[in-house]
């Protein structure tokens, strides 16, 4: 006869370690984080103690003058990732109400397929192809590389939005058909409502993979300084674009400074990830009605 108080022993010494292996997970995560963004800092003490405020405000990069300005990186990095979510959002939601509300089941698993193995295809791939074809019909430009970031974001985007909209409950869109609605009105009225913290959520991600991108970024959009403007057409240049464009040729104050706009960049995507997670939380307590 197994002894039930020392079955219970176990079974606590059991989730005493798992719990303990989480919590270890989880610090080794801030951690790491915690150090890159210690040791990233450091580095880019050298050009903030140059150069101050003026090196998030001022408009001109010039290596050869000691001038380092990161206002025109940081506008590329937000302009084509607004691009890309102009271009992407649309077609990535409307792919996910397909499989999830039209597709028959065969196509939906083949889409499925599909739409997971575009998200794990390496980023220069894409960049290539926008070099080899995307170039013919655009100039290399901030819209070239808008392009090739929705593209990348699209299978990110539906992935997640897919997941969610499957979470809308069986019942509450029998019972908007049952009232006469038709299946879009059904969308409208029970699918998206029920989702739309999720899809913000699944859009903020794809927000912070397309400001993050390197390689894609950098072979498509023309790598000019000092452009801040509103020509989608004209060159321009991104913060991810100009660290992988100027590392390997740069001086000790001028990688300071890319240190400095890879530190700037990692603080933005920490910003739009927690922004994410907030307006996801919200939906969450909202559905279940606590706020």
């Amino acid at each position: 006869m197994i002894d039930a108080a020392a079955l219970r022993g176990r079974r606590d010494r059991a989730d005493r370690s798992f719990r303990g292996l989480a919590i270890g997970a989880a610090a080794t995560v801030l951690l790491v984080l915690g150090l890159i963004a210690v040791t990233m800092t450091a580095r880019a003490r050298t050009v903030i103690g140059e150069l101050g405020v003026s090196f998030f405000t001022s408009s001109r990069w010039s290596p050869a003058d000691g001038l380092y300005g990161a206002l025109p990186f940081v506008w590329g990095t937000l302009y084509t990732a607004v691009i890309a979510l102009v271009i992407a959002v649309p077609v990535s939601l409307g792919v996910a109400l397909f499989i999830t509300e039209v597709a028959p089941r065969a196509l939906k698993r083949w889409l499925i397929y599909a739409i997971d193995l575009l998200a794990v295809v390496p980023s220069v791939v894409f960049g290539l192809w926008g070099v080899l074809v995307l170039s013919t019909v655009l100039p290399r430009s901030f819209l070239a590389a808008g392009v090739v970031l929705a593209i990348m974001i699209i299978p990110i985007i539906t992935s997640l939005a897919r997941e969610v909209l499957e979470t809308t409950p069986v019942a509450d869109k029998e019972a908007a058909l049952a009232l006469g609605a038709t299946r879009w009105e059904m969308i409208g009225a029970s699918v998206i409502p029920h989702s739309k913290g999720g899809i913000v959520g699944a859009v903020m991600l794809g927000l912070g993979r397309a400001m993050g991108e390197t390689i894609a970024a950098a072979l498509v959009i023309g790598s000019a300084t000092g452009q801040i403007t509103l020509d989608a057409l004209a060159p321009g240049n991104s913060m991810p674009a100009v660290i992988a464009n100027s590392w390997g040729e740069a001086d000790t104050l001028q990688r300071s400074a890319l240190i400095a706009l890879a530190v700037l960049l990692f603080a933005m995507t920490i910003v739009v990830n927690l922004i994410a997670t907030t307006i996801v939380q919200r939906s969450m307590r909202r559905a279940r009605g606590t706020v």
